[in-house]
């Protein structure tokens, strides 16, 4: 492969919008990867038995996993936003 610095402006280019599409699939790879964990954490805290339809009591339980799952990631990214905000000045 050749060296980074021998690359003309277009191929460098090019090399950038490359790498920036792999991070953003990386990033749809790892929420995927969390969704995947919060469903299985749901399923097994709420669903005793699975049947033809949800009762209440697994229905309301769902969708309180569902608002912590949500509020908790929220509260991470916006943290984590205030650190890098604070990191660039």
């Amino acid at each position: 492969m050749a060296d980074f610095n021998s690359l003309s402006s277009s191929e460098k280019a090019e090399a950038a919008e490359l790498q920036r599409m792999i991070a953003v699939e990386q990033q749809k790879a790892q929420f995927q990867a969390q969704v995947h964990t919060f469903t299985d954490v749901c399923w097994d805290k709420c669903v005793d038995t699975p049947g033809s339809k949800l009762d209440h009591r697994t229905e309301t339980c769902l969708v309180s996993c569902v608002e912590r799952f949500i509020d908790t990631t929220l509260t991470i990214t916006n943290r984590f936003t205030q650190m890098v905000q604070k990191g660039a000045h």
